[in-house]
Formats: C-alpha cells, structure tokens, sequence
C-alpha cells in the first residue's frame, strides 16, 4: 500500500505543477488580425514620427490588438515621393507625406499651398478643421488614397550658404533646392533663383559640396536635419505654410469595416492634435538650437516681404485659375 501511495504521488506532482503553471499564466495577448505598415521620412522624436506613434498606439488599443501599426521612420520605405507611390498599389499601408507630394497628381490641392497665402498658423487650421479641409479630404479620397488628418508643418523659409537673402535682389540666380513639386520650382523661379529638384535627404550633402545655394523648410527640419551647419543664413519670410497629411492606402482601406474605418479616422484626428502641440513646443526649440549653432536669422522688413508677393502673385491664375473662389474663402476665413 505504502509503494502504491508512493506512486500516486509521484504521479499526481507533475500534475500539480502544470495546474499551478496554467493558473499564474498570464493570458494571452490577442493576435492581432492586421499588422499594417507606417511610413516616415522623419526622425524617431520628430514631431511627425511621434504624432504617427501616437496614431498606431491609439488604433491598438481602441481595436483591443486587433490592428497593429508599425510606424518606419527616417525614410526607411524610401523618400515621399516614393511612399506615395507605394500607397497607390498598398505596398504602404499609412503615411505622413507633405501635401505637395500629391499635387502633382491633384491639381486642386494646390489650392492650400500657395504662397504667401495664410496670414498665420491659426489662420491655416481655422480653415483646415473646418469645411475647406474636409473638402479637400474628400477630393483626396476620390484617388487611390484616403485623407484622414491634417499634420503641422510650420512656416518655410529660405536659407543660404554664402550670402543672405535681405532682398528679392539676393535671391536673383541662386540655386535653391525644392521639393519634388512643380509649384515649389516655380516660387523660386518667380522669385528669380534657380529651382533645382532634389531629395530631402540629399540636402546637407548639396549644401556642403556648394551644389546649391540654398534650401528651404521650417525650423524643425533645419534644425533637425543640421542644415544650419552649412548653411547659416535664415531668412524669415514665412512664403509658404504647406500642411502634412496623413494618408491610408485606397487598397488598405477597403479591407477595414465600416468600425474600423471610423475608429482610424477618429484616431487620426486625435494624432493631429496630439502632434500640432508637440510641433509648437519642437519649433521654439528648433530655433533657440539652431541659432546656439550660429544660424543668423535674417528679418525681412514689410516693404520687401510685399515685393516678394507681387513675383509670385501670377501663380495664383497659372495654379488656381478654376479655383479662385476657394482661394477668396481661406483669404477671408475669420480667425477667433
């Protein structure tokens, strides 16, 4: 009896310790139904990056793990316009991509990058949060893309290497590096310098090798980017504020219920907030690290920013001739 009672023991103990494992196991995580990709060109703590962070964590968890987002920074799918591309045909799930990549393909679109257009950044978004950005969210999702929020991409302005720009005068035949976009060049033509297209990436190098004169972008891509290492001349001029947009693939989109694609509207929505804050706290910052590494800002006085809006005020009739009543409506949208 004494062997038998032994041998229960040494039976029942193993079962003991797999009962007590599966009792302090912790449940499993759901598996996730998509896993879906994210495309930056920014840095990991840009404020873009964060902001799509925020995004992907936001549709984890109103989705309880159900889709997953893998946010890839730093240009790992390539450049901007080289995302949209992928966007197309759902080799990209999600983007944030500068609403001048699109306008080559969206002629409308320009309608909200003209230059010298917005008074200031809150005249911008009392214009985008309202009935002209849903407007233009709906003319987006009409392509290949779906519109789902607008992103801050501060102010742009010209920087130089070896001179700066004071005048319209100074910028006369200067090679200037722009966005991949056809109205970019042609600010820059109009305004008398020489528009030459490249990759953001490729900046600092065609900077440094003196391959151009100047670029131009907002504090934070400057700043970030170390341009003002090469090129520490910072002219105020503020010729274009060109809102960032978050896009999903037509084909991505299409997969998602009618739930899931409410929830990730809403969650976009939400990130757009979330990140327009952390744009305002990363520009002050910008420019307070920029300046400590000697970038010179240049102020431009009212009466020669004035002459810089008279050269490129025939844009508005070669961009926008079919859409000059939207144009009158941002120019007069009422900031609170």
């Amino acid at each position: 009896m004494k062997i038998k009672g032994k041998r229960m023991w040494l039976f029942l103990i193993p079962v003991l310790l797999i009962l007590e494992v599966c009792l302090v196991q912790k449940p499993r995580e759901a598996v996730p139904e998509y896993v879906l990709s994210y495309a930056e060109n920014q840095e990991a703590d840009y404020p873009t990056t964060l902001g799509g962070k925020y995004f992907a964590q936001l549709v984890e968890e109103r989705t309880k793990g159900r889709i997953k987002i893998l946010v890839q920074h730093s240009a790992e799918r390539g450049a901007e316009t080289e995302v949209v591309e992928q966007l197309k045909y759902g080799g990209v799930d999600f983007a944030r991509v500068s609403l001048s990549e699109l306008t080559n393909d969206i002629k409308e679109l320009n309608v909200l990058q003209m230059p010298y257009l917005y008074r200031d950044s809150e005249h911008m978004w009392e214009g985008l949060d309202r009935e002209i950005g849903n407007h233009f969210l709906d003319v987006i999702s009409e392509t290949e893309l779906v519109g789902l929020s607008w992103y801050d991409g501060g102010a742009r302005n010209f920087y130089t290497t070896d001179r700066p720009i004071r005048n319209l005068r100074d910028i006369q035949g200067m090679k200037i590096r722009v966005q991949e976009s056809n109205l970019m060049a042609d600010i820059v033509k109009y305004l008398g310098g020489e528009p030459v297209k490249q990759a953001y990436s490729e900046v600092y190098s065609l900077l440094e090798k003196g391959e151009v004169q100047g670029a131009e972008n907002n504090w934070s891509s400057y700043e970030t980017m170390q341009h003002y290492e090469v090129a520490k001349y910072y002219t105020l001029d503020e010729h274009i504020r060109i809102p960032e947009i978050q896009l999903c693939s037509k084909h991505t989109w299409e997969k998602l219920s009618e739930e899931d694609q409410r929830i990730i509207m809403e969650c976009a929505k939400e990130s757009a907030i979330y990140q327009r804050e952390l744009w305002i706290e990363q520009e002050k910052e910008s420019e307070k690290q920029a300046i400590a590494g000697g970038a010179k800002v240049i102020y431009l006085p009212v009466i020669e920013k004035m002459k810089f809006q008279e050269a490129v005020e025939p844009l508005y009739e070669k961009y926008c001739k079919n859409s000059m009543d939207l144009i009158e409506q941002i120019i007069n949208t009422e900031t609170k």
